[in-house]
């Protein structure tokens, strides 16, 4: 991703590339193309004063002290999701940039809320169309990954590495857009989870999470690296019908009347509402959604208009995945906001248990395999 920000920025109106840093030699002497300073670690870059303001696309432990340092040399930052990998290390996180350095823009790259289907489905829910929210279901089965994607690298697929699995590589933007697209957060999460299920590797590969809601409602989120042909289905049922977000379109199924009036006051046994299915109409995608979050990132500093995510909100994400991963391996519930020392010892047994089980070798793969820019 740190190559890809560094081609965008080349093009970038009202931006310019100012330097860059990468901790392997080899990609320094690829950079120096870019005719900008190149330096060996993020601290000779910050020191340099080449820069007002940096993107962030190291391996997910090292995001929040990377940010802290920057913060203090007085830089705005936009970094790559996660923002952490754990929920302490992110409320750490946004508990400094809140108390010291809110005059800095921060950013986070949730690129997937630039899409369409994704801001029309949140306007839908936020504006009231559905009514009060009773179900939320994402089926996100579409991340099939193979053996050899895993052995393409030591760190991939390690808690040293990664911190996880499916949930803190693929899953992300899923975890944000679910919270963020209803501005729901659960209040309890239950789950299922499984370590090395279909590949042999040290962390999550297969996972449901269960969410219970303060109203009632109920939430499913159910993902897999090892399923084919897979699904990407999110449905959001209320009490004036359902949403269906699934191939970039979007359905509304609208009953004309409120479901729960017709299930408490109706005098039939059986009978259904009258009920509208439409195609609802979106707007044409963004060519590149990561280039748009940088773009709004930069006109934030210019004009102060509003980023595409703020920094501490990736904080929300970030702990449904760490919930469903403690539930869903201790097949115990866990309470939101969860216990952020507690998910830390956690992450330590597991590392502690399952670390150096990953018996993939390091191996070449094929340019294709990250075409689209994604992990």
């Amino acid at each position: 991703m740190g190559a890809f920000h560094v081609d965008s920025l080349t093009t970038l109106e009202g931006a310019s590339l100012g330097a860059i840093a990468d901790v392997n030699p080899a990609r320094r002497e690829e950079f120096k193309s870019f005719n900008v300073p190149v330096f060996a670690t993020h601290q000779e870059l910050i020191e340099s004063k080449t820069c007002d303001a940096v993107i962030i696309a190291t391996s997910h432990y090292h995001h929040p002290p990377i940010a802290i340092d920057a913060f203090k040399a007085g830089l705005h930052v936009l970094c790559e999701k996660p923002i952490a990998v754990s929920v302490k290390a992110a409320r750490d996180l946004n508990e400094t940039y809140e108390k010291n350095f809110k005059h800095l823009k921060f950013g986070v790259m949730f690129n997937q809320r630039t899409l369409p289907v994704y801001r029309k489905l949140r306007e839908l829910v936020m504006s009231g169309e559905l009514g009060e929210i009773s179900r939320i279901t994402w089926l996100v089965t579409d991340w099939f990954r193979t053996w050899t994607y895993y052995a393409s690298g030591g760190w991939r697929a390690t808690w040293a590495g990664e911190g996880g699995g499916v949930l803190i590589n693929q899953c992300p933007h899923n975890l944000d857009l679910i919270q963020w697209v209803t501005g729901m957060m659960p209040h309890r999460v239950t789950g299922v989870a499984s370590i090395a299920k279909t590949h042999p590797i040290e962390v999550e590969d297969d996972v449901t999470g269960v969410f219970e809601y303060s109203n009632g409602a109920v939430g499913h989120f159910v993902t897999t690296t090892g399923e084919s042909p897979g699904t990407n289905r999110l449905e959001i049922a209320g009490d004036r019908g359902k949403i269906i977000a699934e191939d970039g379109k979007l359905r509304l199924k609208h009953t004309r009347e409120s479901v729960r009036h017709v299930r408490e006051t109706s005098k039939k046994a059986f009978t259904g509402i009258e009920t509208w299915d439409i195609d609802i109409p979106l707007d044409k995608e963004p060519a590149s959604p990561h280039a748009e979050v940088t773009r709004a990132f930069v006109k934030s500093l210019q004009t102060g208009s509003p980023l595409v995510a703020e920094g501490i909100e990736g904080v929300r994400g970030l702990e449904l995945g760490n919930a469903m991963l403690m539930a869903g391996l201790t097949r115990k519930p866990v309470d939101l906001p969860m216990d952020g020392a507690a998910y830390d010892a956690f992450l330590l047994d597991l590392a502690e248990k399952y670390g150096g089980k990953k018996t993939l070798q390091t191996a070449e793969v094929k340019s294709e395999m990250t075409s689209t820019f994604g992990r």
